[in-house]
């Protein structure tokens, strides 16, 4: 994957993300492409912690329908990233 593209592409913010906070685990959309070497990279460049574990999971796209008219969700993929204990990402830590 090319170094100018963004991996991290927004956090997740639910009510089962808050609760991973309290276990110092983060929630993230990645671009598919990425790689769990480059999702680790990007969190420590982008926010100063330790890494210590990178799961990611791949969401598949579900059917929709709007009247008539059926489509699909785009697919994408979901980065559940465990930090070092003790430290905490600013900004996204709700708890």
């Amino acid at each position: 994957m090319p170094k100018d593209l963004g991996v991290l592409i927004h956090p997740i913010i639910s009510e089962k993300s808050v609760r991973l906070q309290e276990g110092n685990k983060y929630v993230f959309r990645v671009d598919k492409r990425a790689t769990k070497n480059q999702i680790k990279d990007a969190v420590e460049d982008a926010f100063g912690v330790t890494v210590v574990k990178v799961s990611t999971v791949n969401m598949k796209s579900k059917r929709k329908r709007l009247g008539r008219y059926e489509g699909r969700t785009a697919s994408w993929k979901k980065a559940i990233v465990s930090l070092k204990a003790g430290e905490k990402i600013k900004g996204l830590d709700i708890t």
